[in-house]
């Protein structure tokens, strides 16, 4: 379901691989040229790296995994005659290129927002999603804006624009990084800080419990992408293609509606 805690794997090499069929079209040797123009990994299949879980975005359901990436990669294997493999890997190393550098995966899927600084590592594909930081605190907490954060501990995900926002914008906070929600969430939950800035619909989902609330949220501009090679352009257009076909047909704003309408 969407909006549950994350617990994201902590090294960029891959822990583990999950295939997902994707179901291609009759058209076998369509497949062929595709998979070759496109410098697979592996050829007929888009192998994606994404750090599982981090709901609602990507986390495993029944021993598939889901999420609104998830559900978006798949459409996208499919517009493209491919079959889908998703590789989990740790955020770290997405968000550098790492994993696209080593050859793990020829597309990232991981709540990726675009920065200059990604640019220059990674060639993505047009926006899909727009978001907002925010701040989560306890009910019954005293702090009520970013402002009253001075000499209060701040848990922020490390590599993260929201790590960036809060040493940028938390004045007089001290600043703990962890690797992921699983170590940041439990440590608000056992006052080793005092409160977490990072993705509003992850901090959403720790707050169904009625013990934690949104104090703010903060427009920051923030547009997630796909990522892939730079150089690897003719993926690029087709994956850009194939976002613009999934607007234009409606099956977006149903992928969308089904993790963020209430």
């Amino acid at each position: 379901m969407p909006y549950k805690a994350r617990t994201a794997a902590f090294t960029f090499l891959a822990i583990g691989a999950l295939s997902l069929t994707a179901c291609g079209g009759d058209d076998a040797g369509a497949s062929d040229d595709a998979a070759n123009g496109y410098n697979l990994v592996s050829e007929g299949t888009l192998t994606v790296c994404s750090d599982i879980p981090y709901v609602p975005f990507e986390y495993e359901e029944n021993g598939e995994y889901t999420g609104f990436d998830m559900d978006l990669v798949k459409e996208i294997a499919t517009g493209l005659d491919l079959e889908l493999a998703v590789q989990d890997a740790g955020f770290e190393g997405i968000a550098s290129g790492t994993v696209l550098a080593a050859g793990q995966c020829d597309l990232e899927a991981s709540a990726i927002t675009i920065t200059p600084e990604r640019e220059e590592a990674m060639g993505f594909a047009d926006p899909y999603y727009d978001s907002l930081q925010s701040l989560l605190v306890p009910v019954d907490s005293d702090i009520k804006s970013i402002e009253d954060l001075e000499g209060k501990k701040l848990g922020v995900q490390g590599n993260t624009t929201g790590e960036s926002y809060a040493r940028e914008n938390a004045a007089g906070a001290e600043i703990v990084a962890f690797p992921s929600d699983a170590e940041l969430f439990p440590a608000i939950q056992s006052g080793n800080v005092d409160a977490v800035l990072q993705d509003l619909p992850v901090n959403i989902g720790h707050t169904e419990d009625g013990e934690f609330t949104i104090a703010e949220e903060y427009e920051t501009d923030e547009s997630y992408g796909f990522a892939m090679k730079k150089d690897n352009t003719e993926l690029i257009s087709a994956v850009n293609e194939q976002l613009a076909e999934l607007r234009d047909n409606g099956k977006y704003q149903e992928i969308y509606d089904k993790y963020f309408t209430e």
